[in-house]
């Protein structure tokens, strides 16, 4: 079985599904070779590992980004439960921006998106209990973090009534009053 690569709609953004071996045991996978993935598109280097954990349905992490020189690329999996999975281009000139693209994450499905610096990033938990691993190409930079409403971007949520959201997600600016930071000769 072979690593699948599907792109998506938006240049850059690719879904990954790595292989799964398992017997009465349970299961093995390689969630990330770095001479497999860079064939496929990735970049060589990650800085940073992050684990979320969810409790509930419902909850809507997003729609965050680094701002350059600091901007963040994201290899995204859940590693238990499901997750709606956005991404939403913001390279100024791009020819899709402000379009977004999504899929399904999960423990069954064993997807994982590649999003690349210049794009929004948010998700959805389908599920209670949800996990959440992403390994970033930079660290995190308070000072360069910024987050767009959730709710502005014209998003297709797959809402099961109102969204849980942090204080910082739930007072963002809107789509429509930001200004990108993320120029064309930067990519």
């Amino acid at each position: 079985m072979d690593l699948l690569i599907e792109k998506t709609e938006l240049d850059g953004v690719i879904c990954i599904t790595p292989p799964r071996f398992g017997d009465d045991r349970g299961y093995f996978s390689e969630t990330w070779n770095q001479e497999r993935f860079v064939q496929a598109g990735l970049p060589r280097d990650f800085s940073q590992d992050n684990h979320s954990f969810s409790s509930h349905l419902n909850t809507l992490r997003g729609l965050h980004y680094q701002a350059p020189p600091y901007a963040q690329g994201k290899l995204v999996r859940c590693g238990r439960g499901r997750i709606w999975d956005v991404a939403v281009d913001i390279r100024k000139n791009s020819k899709t921006y402000g379009a977004w693209t999504a899929t399904e994450l999960s423990f069954e499905n064993r997807k994982q998106i590649w999003i690349p610096a210049g794009f929004l990033h948010g998700f959805l938990t389908l599920e209670d209990e949800t996990e959440v691993f992403y390994k970033c190409t930079h660290p995190y930079v308070p000072a360069a973090d910024g987050v767009i409403a959730w709710d502005s971007c014209g998003i297709d949520w797959p809402l099961a009534g109102a969204p849980i959201v942090s204080e910082k997600d739930g007072s963002a600016v809107a789509f429509s009053d930001f200004s990108s930071p993320f120029e064309p000769e930067l990519f």
